[in-house]
C-alpha cells in the first residue's frame, strides 16, 4: 500500500530529527503504515474513496509523527490530500501555489469566533469550484498559534462548522468543551460539500481506527465517558 501524504511528511520529519521522537506508548511495536499496534493493524481495511472536495493539512512540528493523529485518516481515504509542515515565515511554495490555483476555492477551517471582523466567514462551501479545505493540524494550542501567525493565509475565507454532539475522539486529552479532532471535522465538511459517500467512508475508517487504537492501550476501559473537543 502506497504511503499517503502525511506518512511521507512523517518520514521527512523523522529524517530531520536530531533525537528519537518518543510518543506515548513508544515501546509498543507498531505497524509503520497505520501506526497502530501490530495486533490492531487496520491496513487491510483501508479502501480509498473519491470526493470533489480536497484537503490540505498544515501540520505543526511533530504532529505527523504522532500515532494518535487523525489527519492521516483523511489522507488514507482521499489520496489527493496534501500535507505540509507549518512555518510562520517560510510556507512551502507548493502550498502557496495550491491556494492560488484557479481549480479550487481555498478556505481555512477554524472557529468563526477567532476570525477578525474583516475576515469572510462561511458556514458552508460556496457553489462553483471544488472546495480546498485547509486544516491546521495540531493540538488546540498549536492550531490557534498557526491561525494567528500564518499571514500567508489571512486573505482566505474561514469556514466554521458547528458539530453539536459529543466527540468520539478519546485518543488524547481534550482542552475544552466542544473540541473535535481533525477527522471528525473533515467528515462534517465532506457532508456539507455533498461528498456524502466519502464522508461515510471516512466516518467508518475513523470509527475503526479509534476502536483499535483504544484497544491497543494498556488498561483500556471501553465504557469510559468520551471527552468533548472545540467547535470548528
Amino acid at each position: 500500500m502506497k504511503d499517503n501524504a502525511v506518512l511521507q511528511l512523517r518520514a521527512m520529519r523523522l529524517a530531520r530529527a536530531t533525537r528519537p521522537f518518543l510518543a506515548r506508548g513508544n515501546r509498543v511495536i507498531r505497524c509503520q503504515r497505520c501506526l497502530l499496534p501490530t495486533r490492531q493493524c487496520l491496513c487491510d481495511t483501508i479502501n480509498p474513496s473519491h470526493a470533489r472536495s480536497r484537503f490540505c493539512l498544515v501540520m505543526f512540528d511533530t504532529e505527523p509523527m504522532k500515532p494518535s493523529n487523525t489527519g492521516r485518516l483523511i489522507a488514507d481515504m482521499l489520496p489527493d490530500t496534501v500535507a505540509f509542515q507549518w512555518s510562520r515565515t517560510e510556507p512551502p511554495q507548493a502550498l502557496i501555489e495550491l491556494c492560488a490555483s484557479e481549480d479550487y476555492q481555498p478556505m481555512v477551517v477554524f472557529p468563526a469566533s477567532y476570525a477578525g471582523e474583516e475576515r469572510q466567514v462561511l458556514s458552508a462551501p460556496p457553489a462553483g469550484k471544488p472546495p480546498l479545505f485547509i486544516m491546521l493540524d495540531g493540538t488546540w494550542t498549536e492550531a490557534r498559534k498557526m491561525f494567528r501567525k500564518s499571514p500567508w493565509l489571512d486573505a482566505l475565507p474561514v469556514i466554521s462548522v458547528d458539530l453539536a454532539r459529543v466527540s468520539a475522539y478519546r485518543l488524547r486529552e481534550a482542552h475544552g468543551e466542544a473540541q473535535y479532532c481533525t477527522a471528525e471535522v473533515a467528515i462534517a465538511l465532506l457532508d456539507l460539500a455533498g461528498d456524502r459517500q466519502a464522508a461515510h467512508a471516512l466516518g467508518d475508517h475513523f470509527t475503526l481506527f479509534r476502536e483499535r487504537y483504544l484497544a491497543g492501550k494498556p488498561h483500556h476501559q471501553p465504557d469510559i465517558t468520551a471527552k468533548a473537543s472545540e467547535n470548528v
